[in-house]
């Protein structure tokens, strides 16, 4: 005869606990969001606001101010004036595209530079060093950029120790002709820039597991592959940081430009500064200004579109395909 099994004792759940009257309620989600957003709103959101309005001023004439009275700007009557001037002035438009072509050649420069170096640093320089590599490099950017702008001046001046000594080698036989020109600025702003490119770059390569680089040689991809196919796509973050980190304060660069570039190696920040601070025609340097935003804008649209392309191209290109076994 079967006996049945005794039943085990179910143990006792106890009781939801009562909800306290009064208890604390919790803040939002954005709330911690909040100190950024002001911050944004009253450093960034505000001022552009404020040059965008100006932008549909004028400046005031000699006859509207009263004796002893300064006015840079008048917004009594809005119009387009000063964006139709800035569009018709033949030297503007030369000076935007020097502006456009010194920080699209200074950004690639700054990349091809600057990816090996950080390459190096993550993957060949040994964990114990790369703080002292860090330091090497960061220690020149810490000082201040006036100074070291400044510096390459003196470098570059004729009469410089540069010139000079490669004159006494026999490299050159006429001092160095390189200030006040396009060439200064473009070593200018490669030198002052390059640290941006370095650390964001540096940053995701190190981040990489040194397992996946050896997983792809042993299913038999040389170092090429390996680099194309599984480094740089894990890099791109820091790549795509590092461009933006590099191009859009270098378009806004006024003061490597007014000291190394001269007349010839111009940029729209030194116009826009001109305007503000020398001419006192806010209206159309708040014009300028928002032009310059439009064309950053208007660049990053597009470098980010060509790149999505690339990406989405070369994904296809290393689709694989897997296939049923057929049957014996």
């Amino acid at each position: 005869m079967a006996t049945q099994a005794p039943e085990r004792p179910t143990a006792a759940v106890p009781p939801p606990p009562e909800k306290r009257r009064g208890s604390r309620r919790r803040a939002p989600r954005f709330t911690m969001a909040i100190p950024a957003w002001i911050w944004l709103l009253a450093f960034f959101l505000i001022p552009v606001g404020y040059i965008v309005f100006y932008s549909f001023g004028r400046k005031p004439s000699l006859l509207e101010l009263k004796p002893g009275q300064i006015n840079t700007i008048a917004t009594d009557q809005l119009s387009l004036e000063r964006y139709k001037e800035v569009l018709n002035s033949e030297s503007l438009r030369v000076v935007f595209g020097t502006t456009l072509q010194i920080s699209v050649i200074g950004t690639i420069l700054c990349l091809i530079i600057g990816f090996p170096f950080a390459y190096w640093m993550a993957v060949r320089v040994p964990e114990k060093y790369r703080g002292i590599m860090l330091g090497l490099i960061l220690i020149p950017f810490w000082t201040n950029f006036l100074i070291r702008t400044i510096a390459w001046q003196i470098l570059l001046f004729q009469d410089g120790w540069l010139s000079t000594g490669l004159q006494s080698i026999g490299l050159t036989k006429a001092p160095l002709q390189i200030l006040d020109t396009r060439l200064a600025v473009q070593l200018g702003v490669v030198y002052n820039y390059l640290v941006l490119m370095i650390l964001p770059i540096f940053v995701s390569l190190d981040r990489i597991d040194p397992a996946l680089r050896d997983a792809s040689k042993d299913l038999g991809a040389n170092r090429i592959k390996t680099f194309f196919q599984v480094t740089l796509p894990l890099a791109m973050p820091g790549v795509i940081s590092g461009l933006l980190l590099v191009f859009i304060p270098l378009m806004g660069d006024y003061i490597t430009a007014s000291l190394l570039g001269g007349a010839k190696g111009t940029m729209v920040g030194v116009f826009v500064y001109e305007q503000f601070l020398t001419a006192q025609n806010w209206a159309l340097g708040s014009a300028m200004a928002v032009f310059l935003i439009a064309m950053i804008l208007l660049m990053v649209a597009i470098f980010g579109s060509l790149l999505w392309i690339v990406a989405y191209f070369v994904r296809r290109s290393w689709r694989v395909t897997l296939t049923e076994p057929a049957a014996s």
